[in-house]
């Protein structure tokens, strides 16, 4: 009886040991040599033969155990092909955990806000050119293809103003057409279904407030005086006052492929429809990618009397004056030229 008392209490104490011994050096984090850089697991490669890559590599250090729980829990075996960055410390639990998921690697896109569907065609051909080397003119070509946003825009003629900024992250072989239609979902998947009732409330369609939105983004980089700019450009919508955005008339430069970056004074003279000193109302259509902030300024302005304004040159943060006389944005601007004049001089 002692002895089967003795075997009893010899097999809990074995057991128990190798159960916490397999626990702690699955658990265990370990620091390897490799945390900067990509580690390739073959697509058909057998579990055995992963984790002796992973072992050669050094970022499993208990191979022994890790083999045992695999045999243990053969449903956890299944490990996947993929280009993996394995973080220093790790421990072979969070190496499995990451390898079941699988993951290639992949590269940032990153699109600024303010950019046009030029700037972005240039950026993506450069980044991600297909297999069969894409130009950016063929880039552009695929941006006027407006089946994307037919359900947000009927009347768009390419994907300007549809294409969100933001930060990307896509595989290396990304294609083109992919890239686009990623930053198009995006789009819409910011806009927010209540955002359809704003812009009814205040007498505007989906295609006038991404127009806005896209003046205001080239406006105003200052979050917190969006709304601002917004009410100016309402205020002049209402009393017929030309808009007056030099950004339309960058937007036309870029169109008709001549932007040096200057505005030249043939390019504020030109009879052009973006040209809204010109014109009366909004420009035909968006002339960038405006940001969810953006958007939000459009389809809340802020109630002003304000139809002007002029870059804040005592703050010099991108921030403006806001004026409701011509008399007082005769001031503001000319304190504004002489402030650029001691720059240029300088």
């Amino acid at each position: 009886m002692k002895f089967i008392h003795r075997l009893f209490l010899y097999t809990v104490l074995v057991t128990g040991g190798f159960a916490f011994w397999l626990y702690s050096s699955l658990h265990s984090p370990a620091v390897h040599p490799h945390a900067e850089q990509y580690i390739t697991i073959e697509q058909g490669m057998a579990s055995y033969r992963i984790l002796e890559l992973l072992e050669e590599q050094q970022v499993i250090q208990e191979p022994l155990a890790t083999k045992i729980y695999l045999r243990l829990f053969p449903e956890n075996a299944k490990l996947e092909a993929g280009d993996y960055v394995f973080p220093s410390p790790i421990s072979p639990m969070e190496v499995l955990n990451l390898l079941k998921n699988g993951k290639r690697r992949t590269k940032a896109l990153t699109i600024p806000e303010g950019w046009t569907r030029f700037e972005i065609a240039k950026r993506v051909a450069n980044q991600f050119p297909g297999e069969t080397q894409v130009s950016e003119k063929e880039v552009l070509k695929m941006m006027d293809d407006v089946r994307l946003i037919r359900d947000l825009d009927p009347k768009a003629n390419n994907l300007e103003g549809y294409l969100y900024p933001t930060t990307y992250q896509f595989e290396l072989d990304e294609d083109p057409q992919s890239v686009i239609n990623k930053m198009v979902r995006q789009f819409k998947s910011i806009w927010q279904p209540e955002w359809d009732d704003l812009a009814k409330k205040i007498g505007k369609s989906k295609r006038e407030i991404v127009i806005i939105a896209s003046l205001i983004e080239n406006e105003s980089k200052v979050d917190a005086e969006r709304k601002l700019v917004a009410s100016v450009i309402y205020n002049r919508l209402e009393r017929g006052i030309p808009l007056g955005i030099d950004a339309t008339n960058v937007y036309i430069a870029k169109l008709l492929g001549r932007w040096d970056g200057v505005i030249h004074k043939s390019d504020v003279e030109i009879d052009h429809p973006y040209n809204t000193r010109k014109v009366y109302g909004l420009p035909p259509g968006p002339i960038s990618s405006a940001s969810k902030s953006a958007i939000e300024a459009a389809l809340n302005p802020a109630k002003t009397d304000y139809l002007y304004y002029v870059l804040n040159v005592e703050k010099n943060d991108g921030s403006h004056h806001f004026y409701a006389t011509a008399s007082g944005f005769s001031k503001g601007k000319a304190a504004y030229q002489r402030w650029l004049a001691r720059q240029r001089g300088g």
